[in-house]
């Protein structure tokens, strides 16, 4: 069974115990712009108690706010009573909720017009109570009713204002635009957790871009990531950064991110350049250029600081801060030694570090060569000669002689490096390094 099966079986069902029953919502929007929804919803007038009582073990976590969720087969379709929301004084919940025998009150307090389209599964027709077919058909955002009421009670529906106008690539309604700058500010009353999932989805959507320089028009960048908004105006050196300033440099690296990225990388593309607003340094004379001393490291702390407001999952985290951290380090692969190469590409997801730096070259210099360079290693180098199984380990350093201590790490990652250089390639040629360098720590003192 799909979603779209059970949604028309779920109405089927209501409308034969005598109930009103429709699609609602994203799934009518994209099946009128031909797209196949990712997911269905119903509206009715049964109460959660009668969609329960027809549909057994429907789980009942939204029944307060009169949503029920309908799981068959593995599939879930959320089923919500027709209503009237009362106050939002959390600026996300009702207060409390009214019932309605009244579609057209359930569409009225939905967030926007090509969100409150209605359909009816079994005639497919479309019904249309606040104009979304003709907001649809001229790619325009518009809230239903008054834009500042219905941001009032969700003060998230700005942001998803800017992600639906980016993924459709719609303008937004002068009216409804004018209500999102008035209000930016008040978006510090959502949740870090929403608001970092509303991010995500802009950035991972395939049109961060067009996302991000809404954020910015809105008045909704500074607002959510202040750091971000400070790229502006930073001026790079030309001879790197011909197209222009940071902020210029990170929307060019965002156009490139495809739909379907992961959260990870696509955090790691936008903030790889934190750190260079507050580690710019101007020419101090003749012969001298625009600097950033030390931006990675502190890119990566405050990469770090955003990832932890934003509640962030400890892997999440330490892999964005791995992203900014390490995005320089390409710049040494030519001269690297072999070992220090191996070590370097055996870092988690590499293949995110190795498109961050090609998004990166793409939106400045456009040269690839260090890029195809490592792209070549990794084809030509066998897995095992970049993580190769470790020969010895101190037991044999303890058969040696030598005692527990600091000195055996040293020793140690000598012999792993001598393996990745390739001087050593079997156990033997191993204790032989290894009782070489235990002498020379005993004849040390070490």
């Amino acid at each position: 069974m799909t979603p779209r099966e059970l949604a028309g079986k779920i109405c089927r069902v209501l409308a034969e115990a005598g109930h009103e029953a429709y699609l609602v919502g994203g799934c009518v929007r994209d099946l009128v712009l031909g797209r196949e929804p990712s997911d269905f919803d119903v509206t009715t007038d049964a109460t959660p108690e009668r969609v329960e009582s027809l549909f057994p073990g429907s789980l009942t976590v939204g029944a307060k706010f009169g949503v029920v969720v309908v799981v068959e087969e593995g599939i879930q379709v959320e089923v919500a009573t027709f209503r009237s929301d009362i106050s939002y004084s959390d600026g996300r919940h009702p207060d409390r909720v009214v019932y309605s025998r009244s579609v057209a009150d359930d569409v009225r307090r939905r967030d926007f017009s090509i969100n409150g389209l209605l359909m009816d599964p079994r005639s497919g027709e479309v019904i249309d109570l606040v104009g979304g077919r003709a907001d649809l058909d001229a790619h325009l955002i518009r809230a239903i009713g008054d834009p500042e009421l219905r941001f009032t009670e969700d003060k998230l529906r700005m942001l998803r204002a800017i992600r639906f106008a980016a993924r459709f690539g719609f303008a937004i309604e002068l009216t409804t635009f004018a209500a999102i700058r008035r209000l930016a500010a008040e978006i510090h009353q959502v949740s870090a957790e929403r608001v970092r999932d509303e991010l995500t989805r802009l950035l991972t959507e395939g049109s961060a871009r067009r996302g991000f320089e809404l954020l910015d028009a809105s008045d909704l960048l500074p607002a959510v990531l202040p750091e971000v908004a400070r790229m502006k105006g930073v001026e790079q050196p030309p001879e790197f950064h011909p197209e222009g300033d940071v902020w210029i440099h990170t929307r060019l690296m965002l156009e490139g991110l495809p739909a379907g990225v992961s959260e990870t990388l696509a955090w790691g593309v936008l903030l790889h350049d934190v750190g260079k607003p507050p580690t710019f340094t101007p020419p101090s004379g003749p012969g001298t250029r625009i600097r950033f001393d030390n931006h990675a490291d502190v890119g990566a702390a405050m990469a770090e600081a955003i990832c932890r407001r934003l509640r962030f999952s400890n892997a999440a985290t330490e892999q964005i801060d791995s992203l900014v951290r390490n995005h320089l380090r390409f710049i040494d692969v030519p001269r690297m030694r072999t070992a220090t190469l191996k070590r370097f590409v055996r870092l988690p997801d590499f293949e995110e570090h190795l498109e961050l730096h090609r998004l990166d070259c793409l939106s400045s210099h456009a040269k690839l060569d260090t890029y195809d360079y490592v792209r070549r290693f990794l084809a030509e180098t066998p897995p095992e000669e970049v993580r190769p199984p470790r020969l010895v380990d101190g037991n044999d350093l303890k058969a040696l002689g030598l005692q527990p201590g600091p000195v055996f790490g040293k020793i140690l990652a000598a012999v792993e490096e001598a393996q990745l250089e390739g001087r050593v390639k079997t156990r033997q040629e191993a204790l032989e390094l290894l009782q070489n360098m235990a002498l020379g720590a005993e004849g040390s003192g070490g």
